[in-house]
């Protein structure tokens, strides 16, 4: 299609009469065009899911059924059961509710990924108009001095005049081989990317929280315990020093009770701390700062352990879990960038218009003969830069490649986060079950050493290692019930958190974005 460029003859020229001005030919080679245009590059379509019916060698996992302890029930796992949207209330603690609720609203985290999202989507909605002609209304006033030297006439003194015009401006790039169209597709597949992200910056805050809620809750009992010991010790060691006045136990009785007591004492201050620590993480998942006091605490009394476990099937890990979701999206976006730099290397067909007026006064712009108007095409064939476009090109199935190693490593990483948990979930009710049986025996052999030490079977130093052995088995015994409770969390986190049952997460977001942007 040639461009050309006329003024309109007298009479002027209607709209009707520009736009049959442009002969069949043109139109129909501008439609066919358009309508025939294929899209370049691979049509995307998800992975399939792992051909696999069993998260472990022992398939017998997939139906586990964990160890019943004195001190905590067993837990039960359904394969196929869907984890419920709102997890972390399966903990019966309205305590770990309110403070997610208030994560919700004011982590700073999962407000950048919501951000993030938004941008995303507004990129979004911006490409969309690519497909679309672009229209421009131009206006202009210019007041011009011409000289008589410009005409080969010296002699005349020139004049000056004003130059008003008005245009619409229109052009339309044909998306002849889906260039346009692959990229759209690889923004909204940016944007499902920053969707995904939002479900996963959500998922870690509701893990961290409860996860640590569960340290606090152990931390506290630790704290507890051990404070206990050392008031048991202490008033031991005030019974030994009475004996010793009375002559009746030696000096090294007193020693050895006094460095139990202080290696005790030394046990408190790091338990203290991590505690301190526990409550400041807390305060900054919550969007506070540390100087912040929390109203919840937690304390693994008040902790309810989920007994009915869900466990999804292998098949549908892929689809739950956000972070697999996310790395499918990178993937669908560099499959769509193969198809944009595909089409970059053929011809670049646009059609430009231009309609306007033209006069030396502005009440003449819309009289008959004002009126001017251009019609053309432009073919643009890469020559000088085919070269390095056909790199770009490689580039990009390089890309799509590395994506999609990526992808495969996610979901390995997230098939052995599930595996890790049911082993775990295990491992830790037999270690709990172990440990209720140890704590019992050293209780036994604590009595039985007392009464031998009162009627003198036994030295005062065999009384001590039976005092000891039933301090870390207490510990133990905390540390165990608390790893259960993580355990359950941990699952949670990584069958995906349930986000598919609950409400949409970017709207109730994005929502109340626009309440504190509002004036």
């Amino acid at each position: 299609m040639t461009f050309k460029s006329k003024s309109a003859p007298d009479n002027s020229l209607d709209v009707n009469t520009f736009i049959f001005s442009i002969s069949p030919l043109q139109l129909t080679l501008a439609l066919t065009l358009l309508i025939t245009g294929c899209t370049l590059g691979p049509d995307f379509k998800s992975p399939e899911s792992p051909d696999t019916d069993s998260y472990t060698v022992d398939k017998s996992s997939n139906h586990l059924s964990t160890t019943t302890s004195k001190s905590g029930a067993a837990q039960s796992i359904s394969i196929g059961k869907e984890i419920e949207g709102q997890w972390w209330t399966l903990f019966n603690s309205p305590a770990l509710t309110q403070l997610i609720a208030q994560a919700l609203e004011k982590n700073p985290n999962l407000q950048a990924a919501s951000y993030a999202l938004t941008q995303a989507q507004e990129t979004a909605i911006a490409a969309q108009s690519s497909l679309f002609p672009t229209l421009d209304i131009v206006t202009k006033s210019t007041q011009q001095k011409i000289s008589g030297a410009q005409f080969g006439n010296p002699n005349f003194a020139g004049s000056t005049y004003s130059l008003n015009s008005g245009s619409v401006q229109v052009a339309y790039t044909l998306d002849v081989f889906g260039g346009i169209r692959r990229q759209i597709e690889s923004i909204e597949a940016e944007e499902n990317y920053q969707r995904f992200q939002l479900e996963a910056a959500f998922l870690t805050m509701a893990s961290n929280v409860a996860s640590s809620a569960i340290q606090e809750a152990s931390l506290r009992a630790q704290i507890k315990t051990t404070e206990q010991i050392i008031a048991s010790l202490t008033h031991q060691l005030e019974l030994v020093k009475r004996q010793y006045d009375l002559g009746s136990v030696s000096k090294i009785n007193i020693l050895s009770l006094q460095a139990t007591l202080e290696q005790t004492r030394t046990t408190l201050p790091p338990l203290q701390l991590q505690l301190a620590k526990t409550r400041h993480s807390l305060t900054a998942l919550v969007g506070e700062l540390p100087s912040t006091k929390l109203s919840a605490e937690f304390n693994l009394s008040e902790l309810h352990l989920p007994e009915a476990l869900p466990l999804s099937l292998p098949s549908k890990l892929v689809q739950q879990r956000p972070d697999i979701k996310a790395q499918e999206a990178l993937l669908h976006d560099a499959s769509a960038q193969i198809g944009v730099a595909t089409a970059n290397l053929l011809p670049n067909f646009t059609i430009n218009a231009n309609v306007g007026t033209i006069a030396t006064r502005l009440a003449d712009l819309f009289v008959p003969g004002s009126l001017i108007w251009s019609v053309g095409g432009n073919l643009l064939q890469p020559v000088s830069s085919l070269g390095s476009l056909i790199h770009k090109r490689r580039a990009a199935l390089a890309a799509y490649e590395q994506s999609a190693a990526q992808y495969k490593s996610t979901v390995l990483q997230a098939f052995q986060n599930v595996a890790d948990t049911l082993s775990a979930l295990e491992l830790d009710a037999t270690a709990l079950k172990t440990q209720d049986t140890a704590l019992q025996t050293a209780l036994d052999n604590l009595e039985l050493t007392r009464q031998q030490y009162q009627i003198g079977a036994v030295s005062y130093l065999s009384l001590l290692i039976a005092e000891q052995n039933y301090q870390k088995a207490q510990m133990g015994q905390i540390i165990a019930q608390a790893n259960r409770y993580t355990d359950t969390v941990t699952l949670f986190q990584a069958l995906g958190g349930g986000w598919w049952k609950r409400p949409d997460l970017s709207t109730h977001l994005i929502t109340e974005q626009q309440k504190k942007s509002a004036p």
